[in-house]
């Protein structure tokens, strides 16, 4: 099983089935909060129903299309972050996560982050990475900021939020970009 430890109390894991209760349970708990920006959150009414993402996923994972983990923070799961469509020709992907709201605050997601770049840069020597936030969400905009990359523009009403559209910020860093950051 692949674990990443980032710190002496969090940790990625790739998600299976025996995250489901407490990926739920995390899921439940912050289901306003998450509503905000999550599409999925009203489609996840049960276990069940993160089984199903989970098994989702786990497809993505076994097709080398990408990966989820859960994020565990303090033994809990505190959310996940994955690589969304690796696309091999070109090397390019993206990078979508989300947090509790308990756990905010703490560098988690920023670290987590952190520690894809290199995986995707170092190991799979792609050339491209992007994040993608709702204009919006200044919170999750932070995390791409914090790490240096560059605001390319704005995607307008690109995702149906429920009853609305929502525009994306469009974030993107190169492989040489994070070169230089690294030295």
């Amino acid at each position: 099983m692949f674990v990443h430890r980032l710190d002496d109390e969090t940790y990625l894991k790739l998600v299976d089935y025996n995250d489901a209760e407490e990926l739920f349970q995390l899921v439940d708990r912050n289901r306003d909060y998450l509503r905000a920006w999550m599409p999925w959150i009203d489609m996840t009414q049960k276990v069940e129903d993160t089984k199903y993402f989970i098994e989702s996923v786990m497809k993505k994972y076994a097709n080398n299309d990408g990966f989820d983990a859960a994020i565990y923070h303090k033994g809990e799961v505190a959310g996940t972050i994955g690589l969304h469509q690796l696309n091999q020709s070109h090397k390019f992907t993206s990078i979508g996560y989300w947090i509790g709201e308990e756990f905010q605050g703490k560098g988690i997601v920023t670290r987590a982050v952190h520690a894809l770049l290199e995986y995707v840069f170092d190991t799979l020597q792609f050339h491209r990475v992007e994040i993608r936030c709702a204009t919006e969400n200044v919170k999750s905009q932070a995390i791409p900021e914090r790490l240096g990359f560059t605001k390319e523009g704005v995607i307008r009403d690109c995702e149906w939020l429920y009853d609305h559209y929502v525009s994306h910020v469009v974030y993107g860093m190169l492989k040489h970009e994070w070169d230089k950051k690294m030295q």
